[in-house]
Order: C-alpha cells, then sequence, then structure tokens
C-alpha cells in the first residue's frame, strides 16, 4: 500500500501541480489553458476508471492491471520530456491520465478496498490519503534546487519521475497480491458496467450516493484553487523560497492525517467531517487576508490539513459502504465524486475568478497572469456550501436508515 500509494501519487503530483507550472513556465499558459487542461484530464481520468474498474471485477483480478499500468504510466510520463506546445502537453495528458487511472484510481483503489474492513478503514485511509502530501514533499524536495524555468530541468524530471514509476510497476508484479476470495463476477461486462449507475442500487446504498455528492462538493473547493497553488506562492506573494515554507506545513499536515483516521474508526462521520470543514475555513480566511511568511505557514497548514484529513475521512467513507465484491464496479462513481466534478466545476471557477487577474511582462515579451486572493474566497464560499448539504443529506440519511 505504501509503495503503490506513494509512487502513485508522486506521478499525480507531476501531473496536477507540475503540469500547470510546466505549461506557465515554458508556454506562458493562461487561466483558461490550465482550467482546460485540468478539465480533460478530470474526464479521462472519469471515464478511464469506470470501464476500467468494472472490467478489474470482471476479470477478477486487480495485480496484472497495477503492475502493467504503472510500466506504461512511467513510460508516458517521460515523452512530456519531448513536447513543446501547450495542445500537445493537454493530449498527452489524457494518454497519460488513462494509463494512470487504470492502475490507480481503478485497480489499486479496488484493491484497497478488497484489503480493508470496517474496523480499519479509517487507519487505512489516514495512510493512504497521507501519500498525496508526503508526495508533495517529496517532489519539492527533490527537484527544489533545479531550474524550472528550463527546458532541461523539466527533462530531468520527467525521466526521473517516468523511470521509478516504471520500476515499480515491474517491482509489483513479486509484490502484490489479489484478496484471496475475489474471483471474477459472473455477469456480462454491459451489466458490470452499468450495475454502479443503476437507480435501484443507488436507492440500495443511500449513504454511499449522498457521500459522493458531498465529496463532489469537498473537492470542488481544492480544485478552485490547487491548479493555480504554486504559481500563487511564487509569483503572486513572490516566496522565491516557498517550498521551505510549504514542506514543513505538508509534514505536520501528515502527521494530523495519520492519526486523525482513527477519529472516523470510533466517533463516526459526521462528528470527524464537521472539524475538517473548519480547519478549511480558518485557512481560506487566513490566506485570503496575509501575504507574510508565518501567517502564510498557518493558513497553508490548516488548509493542508483540511485537504488531507477531509480526503481520509470520505475515502473511509466511500469505502465502508461500498458492496463487498464489487469494489472495482463502484469505483467508476468514486471517481465522478472525487475526480470529474471537482476537476469540471473548481478549475472553471478559479478561472472564472482570474479572469481579470493582473497581468507581468516576461522577459521574451509576453504576458503571464498572476493568481489573487480571490481564489480563497471562491473556495471558501463551495465549504459554505458542503456544510449546508452535509447537514441536509446525512439527516436525510439518517431518517431513512430510520424507516429502513
Amino acid at each position: 500500500m505504501v509503495v503503490f500509494g506513494l509512487m502513485g501519487q508522486v506521478a499525480w503530483v507531476v501531473e496536477n501541480m507540475y503540469f500547470n507550472v510546466f505549461i506557465y513556465k515554458m508556454f506562458h499558459a493562461s487561466a483558461a489553458d490550465i482550467s482546460a487542461m485540468v478539465m480533460a484530464s478530470a474526464v479521462t481520468a472519469a471515464l478511464t476508471t469506470i470501464i476500467m474498474g468494472a472490467v478489474s471485477d470482471k476479470v477478477g483480478k486487480r495485480k496484472a492491471f497495477m503492475s502493467a499500468g504503472y510500466i506504461i504510466w512511467g513510460i508516458s510520463i517521460i515523452s512530456f520530456a519531448y513536447i513543446r506546445s501547450i495542445f500537445l502537453t493537454i493530449v498527452m495528458d489524457c494518454v497519460m491520465t488513462y494509463f494512470g487511472s487504470t492502475a490507480n484510481d481503478a485497480a489499486y483503489n479496488a484493491w484497497l478496498t478488497d484489503r480493508g474492513d470496517s474496523t480499519n478503514r479509517g487507519k487505512i485511509e489516514g495512510v493512504n490519503s497521507m501519500m498525496p502530501l508526503v508526495a508533495i514533499l517529496v517532489v519539492f524536495g527533490g527537484f527544489m534546487s533545479f531550474n524550472l524555468d528550463t527546458h532541461e530541468a523539466w527533462t530531468t524530471i520527467y525521466y526521473i519521475i517516468g523511470i521509478a514509476t516504471t520500476l515499480i510497476g515491474i517491482a509489483g508484479w513479486f509484490m502484490i497480491e489479489d484478496a484471496p476470495d475475489l474471483g471474477p463476477v459472473n455477469e456480462s461486462l454491459g451489466q458490470t458496467l452499468t450495475y454502479s449507475f443503476r437507480p435501484s442500487v443507488a436507492r440500495a446504498n443511500k449513504t454511499l450516493y449522498l457521500g459522493l455528492l458531498n465529496f463532489a462538493i469537498f473537492g470542488t473547493s481544492i480544485q478552485v484553487f490547487m491548479p493555480y497553488l504554486l504559481i500563487y506562492y511564487e509569483k503572486t506573494l513572490g516566496m522565491d523560497n516557498y517550498v521551505l515554507i510549504f514542506a514543513p506545513a505538508i509534514i505536520l499536515a501528515a502527521v494530523i492525517t495519520v492519526f486523525y483516521g482513527r477519529l472516523y474508526d470510533s466517533k463516526g462521520f459526521m462528528k470527524s467531517i464537521l472539524p475538517v470543514c473548519m480547519m478549511l475555513i480558518a485557512g481560506y480566511i487566513i490566506l485570503y487576508f496575509t501575504r507574510t511568511t508565518i501567517p502564510v505557514f498557518i493558513g497553508s497548514l490548516l488548509m493542508m490539513a483540511g485537504y488531507l484529513t477531509g480526503m481520509s475521512v470520505f475515502g473511509a467513507l466511500i469505502r465502508d459502504n461500498i458492496p463487498e465484491g464489487r469494489s472495482g464496479q463502484f469505483q467508476g462513481v468514486r471517481i465522478i465524486g472525487q475526480v470529474f466534478v471537482p476537476g469540471l466545476i473548481g478549475p472553471a471557477l478559479g478561472a472564472w475568478i482570474l479572469r481579470d487577474a493582473e497581468l507581468i511582462e516576461n522577459s521574451d515579451g509576453t504576458t503571464s497572469f498572476l493568481p489573487d486572493a480571490g481564489i480563497w474566497s471562491a473556495a471558501l464560499a463551495v465549504v459554505i456550501v458542503l456544510l449546508a448539504v452535509l447537514l441536509l443529506t446525512m439527516r436525510q440519511a439518517n431518517k431513512r436508515n430510520e424507516s429502513d
């Protein structure tokens, strides 16, 4: 879990955060360009996970999809070393996302569900949800000395991450064991693909689908600012050493998340998700009003802790409510809530907020936009919506459970 989870998140960090910086620095991409790339990737990830998650259930194996997927995923990352346009970056991002989502979003997440149960789900999600920030720390720390204004630096980054991802895929053939009771689903592929989208299945699993609705709103708040986060730190705040500020916040947030997963196991969903919202709100407010090192560090810590613990709580809720033996088929609806909806709405909302952002002139005479603090107020507004929907939907779920 640690090896595949961490390496998968390292590869996603390169896509979700470094690709944005790549096209911003190398091709002077606009906010609309960055939004389009994130949206295209989200659509690809959702479609891939729906199909390949169901296929892995139909076949009754996860190992082959995980290992082969990581190998090709790594090769596709290397290809970015030779790309020299925004359009090709977006196209190859979708190609890379296909293999990454097959290996990680579909097969790995289904395997993780197969391997857990209701007694340890929070602990598993605490460790698994810590991986994105650990991956950010690994990538930032590993490449902080690189001059990201040069193509040579990006070529080196893509080769290092691509080769490492491929090697993990090769190692997976020897490391991974499928769940012993996992077997093929005795349905046609069409029935397997559509199972989690049937109204009768949704009615029978109300808590799961309501949780996915709330997860989508939560993720939308994160995606409002995430595509522009590094650019905001470096260019808007003028923090050339933002890694040294950001890294301690990531470490502390990761530690908090490891222990926070146990709160879900002992107290349940609502008592563990409400503090998550409070952390996000506090972090957003601090980041909106401050521009100096210490307050930005505090705001970043609260924001990252809220993001990471939220991923942990929602992940545990979803895995706890996926019907046994059908984890692959439900990775599609999970990815719609976790990636597809947030990836479409969040970056578009962020780009709209930044439509009149300040422009700066580059050394070659071109211009680039500067993300402003409006991304934090927009993210805050989405969290307020989340709180309202959470209270409403969970109350309805409790009433229905009592009547059942």
